[in-house]
């Protein structure tokens, strides 16, 4: 039976406080035992807009509608407005979260930096800026995390490093197509990664139509080798204008015989049975729909 894991990446003030509760309402109703990975500081979507000349950022902005699904306020957080600090804003709306069952972990401290600065920056930086969302986590959740997934799947030798110190049961900072240890510049880490292996909803919008998506998604898990697919939704698209796609994917899912598990329950059969989990290289690489390098499984 093929399994559907999915994560909820949530990277805005906005997206927290409007956007976790309908995602959970959809998770409950089908039994779906999603991972929600929060950014904890500063909300500086508006400085996003200096990417405007990286290849390819306009063009995904216009296909995905980035103004209308994440509020015009949202794009001028950092800039002509003062950025938000999530976790003190929204702290009931993650613990609310947490108290309906749903796991939770880290997806950043800065998510403007760490998806910008990340390559360019010292292991003493991205230490210093796990270590603030690792606190932050703490002081929500009043224990520590023990997972996470990078902003903008970015990664560096630096940044598995710190996930490794850190003893993360496992990782979704990748894109690829089955669970690995991954190996950059020859060096072996030992945080288990769970990549995603589909696309994420805003890199089909625009080249197919919602109920296209809908039919390619489930396509691409019915034909998914290992059985299991790993799904990257966000909370300002699937949780708010995408919400009633969400319900309807996961009920066609459902439909057919689709096993919805955690991420939890994954990394440790495949530890505790010690499964045969390849050792495999991350590259940062171009992404069809995305601009930029992301972190891709060889």
């Amino acid at each position: 039976m093929n399994k559907l894991l999915i994560k909820v990446d949530i990277d805005t003030y906005r997206g927290t406080r409007d956007g976790l509760k309908p995602l959970c309402d959809i998770f409950e109703k089908y039994s779906m035992p999603a991972l929600f990975l929060f950014s904890f500081g500063p909300d500086n979507t508006g400085k996003a807009l200096t990417r405007i000349f990286q290849k390819g950022f306009i063009k995904k902005c216009l296909r995905s509608n980035v103004a209308g699904n994440y509020g015009v306020k949202t794009l001028l957080y950092g800039t002509l407005l003062p950025a938000p600090i999530i976790y003190k804003e929204c702290r009931k709306h993650m613990l609310e979260v947490k108290k309906r069952g749903f796991p939770c972990g880290i997806h950043s401290w800065n998510h403007f930096d760490w998806q910008t600065k990340l390559l360019k920056r010292t292991y003493a930086w991205t230490r210093t800026e796990f270590e603030k969302s690792f606190a932050a986590y703490e002081s929500v959740f009043g224990e520590s995390a023990r997972c996470c997934g990078a902003a903008g799947w970015q990664v560096s030798p630096d940044s598995l490093k710190v996930q490794d110190e850190h003893f993360m049961n496992f990782a979704s900072d990748a894109r690829g197509y089955k669970p690995f240890y991954p190996i950059i510049e020859e060096r072996r880490f030992k945080t288990l990664q769970i990549p995603s292996t589909l696309p994420t909803l805003d890199e089909i919008l625009g080249i197919e139509s919602p109920d296209s998506a809908l039919d390619s998604y489930l396509r691409a898990i019915d034909s998914q080798k290992n059985g299991i697919s790993v799904m990257t939704c966000h909370a300002e698209l699937e949780g708010m204008a995408y919400a009633g796609w969400l319900d309807k994917f996961l009920h066609s899912a459902k439909s057919m015989g689709v096993e919805f598990d955690s991420f939890e329950n994954v990394a440790q059969n495949l530890v505790e049975k010690g499964a045969d989990i390849p050792n495999c290289e991350i590259k940062m690489s171009p992404f069809k729909g995305r601009s930029g390098l992301l972190a891709v499984q060889q």
